[in-house]
């Protein structure tokens, strides 16, 4: 047996979710794809996935092998489509990484467009609020946050997002007012858990290095965005996220930044890519075509609360 074939096989499964899945998306028996899988076992001496009568899940080596069939597979594709020329339509399957929220209402526009003008390119998104090794797992572009300590990656700047704290008008209007980090412990807290749910950190003061720390027992503890979103938005109290995250609150006025004064450094937005991918047709055209539109809506999000800064300072 062919054990790129085989290969294509044991990823299909993962794809899928099942051999019977892989061997629908591949028109072939469920024994062929057994085959394939009992082969790739046999050839590496070690079981690669555990298998139920409903699903599969990799093993400690499949996780490794999966990882490096993706990696050969793509290569191999993107071989292919260089030996064409620079010129050829972009075609193929285009695997993205970006965090969760940041994926589900930024890029998942993009990347419709692009699927819209780009009919023979299909796309693998991976949303994760984890970093992913590019190159290991196979991923073309990866939408970051923050300051990139690879410099095995070609970056692309598109913008800057920060950590604010937000309530809901109505809230600040009944509870005291928040005019230093310190007053937070005088209110009800919503906190996000990747952000902090004990305390939460501001910059120093001028003439000192150590971030101010500001200590509280929260009201809510939530791990999803949207389930803070929601509850500071009704009025239930206090939270801290991450700026994207509530630019469309802020803009229709259900949710109004406090401690503007006192707002972390901004971190940069990238779209990155390994080394050489950028060449590949289908990556260089969805990058041309996320990136004015990144740029454009990070743009628009700052002017928002560059605006929500001074009108907030008006009415003080």
């Amino acid at each position: 047996m062919d054990r790129l074939d085989a290969m294509k096989v044991f990823v299909a499964a993962l794809d899928e979710g099942s051999l019977a899945g892989a061997g629908r998306k591949l028109r072939r028996s469920p024994a062929a794809v057994s085959r394939a899988i009992a082969f790739l076992e046999e050839h590496v001496g070690t079981e690669l996935l555990h298998r139920t009568t409903r699903s599969i899940k990799l093993s400690e080596a499949g996780e490794r092998y999966a990882a490096v069939c993706r990696r050969v597979l793509t290569d191999l594709q993107e071989a292919d489509i260089l030996a064409v020329g620079e010129r050829s339509v972009p075609r193929g399957t285009l695997a993205l990484t970006a965090p969760v929220f940041l994926g589900e209402t930024v890029l998942c526009p993009i990347i419709d467009a692009f699927m819209d003008a780009y009919p023979a390119v299909s796309v693998r998104l991976y949303l994760l609020d984890r970093l992913v090794n590019l190159i290991d797992e196979g991923i073309d572009v990866a939408l970051r946050i923050g300051h990139l300590a690879d410099s095995s990656l070609v970056a692309t700047r598109v913008g800057e997002v920060r950590r604010i704290v937000a309530a809901a008008p109505r809230y600040l209007a009944h509870n005291p007012r928040i005019m230093e980090p310190a007053d937070l412990a005088k209110h009800q807290i919503i906190a996000f858990a990747d952000l902090g749910i004990d305390s939460w950190s501001f910059p120093p003061l001028d003439g000192s290095s150590a971030p101010r720390t500001v200590h509280f027992t929260p009201r809510l503890i939530v791990n999803s965005i949207r389930g803070a979103i929601v509850s500071a938005a009704s009025g239930r109290g206090v939270t801290r996220l991450m700026s994207y995250h509530i630019d469309r609150q802020v803009r229709e006025g259900s949710l109004e930044i406090v401690l503007k004064d006192y707002d972390d450094r901004p971190l940069p937005l990238h779209l990155v890519s390994p080394q050489g991918r950028l060449s590949v047709p289908k990556v260089r055209a969805f990058v041309d075509m996320a990136l004015p539109r990144l740029r454009s809506h990070f743009a628009h999000a700052s002017r928002d609360a560059e605006f929500a800064r001074k009108s907030d300072s008006l009415t003080l």
